[in-house]
């Protein structure tokens, strides 16, 4: 089974940030801009948060507080969970259902390299039950 470095390196190099001390509402736009569900929250260069659509809906929506006038640090996710190349898919999936979450940063050396969404570990489960699947058709065709 595929580690997380291997899902990384197949991704795109591009990790969209935002800091902190930033609105809400520029906060959504790059998460509209680069069609992604979450954010990881930086200040000073180190990872202090993690920003959802979930964290939107709960925290700015349902609180009637604005987007324009609101800082991400307000609204994100400070205890968040996160991985490291060398974690295999299992695990991110056993990390996600633990915590009921969708999207597990990817810290080297306290260092954010990546994140990694639910729909990544999916896409590599399914690519790698292919590949086996087609192991054992050639496994028994010969």
């Amino acid at each position: 089974m595929k580690t997380v470095g291997q899902i990384l390196s197949a991704k795109s190099d591009r990790l969209v940030t935002v800091e902190s001390d930033s609105a809400v509402i520029d906060a959504l736009g790059l998460m509209a801009r680069f069609e992604i569900g979450a954010l990881p929250v930086v200040s000073d260069g180190q990872l202090v948060g993690l920003l959802s659509e979930r964290d939107y809906a709960r925290k700015i929506v349902l609180m009637g507080r604005t987007s324009l006038d609101t800082p991400v640090s307000k609204i994100m996710t400070e205890a968040v969970v996160c991985i490291d190349r060398g974690h295999s898919l299992a695990r991110c999936m056993e990390l996600m259902t633990e915590h009921r979450i969708r999207y597990l940063p990817v810290l080297e050396a306290y260092e954010l390299v990546g994140i990694i969404s639910v729909g990544d570990l999916v896409k590599a489960i399914m690519e790698d039950q292919q590949y086996q699947i087609e192991q054992l058709e050639l496994y028994i065709r010969s």
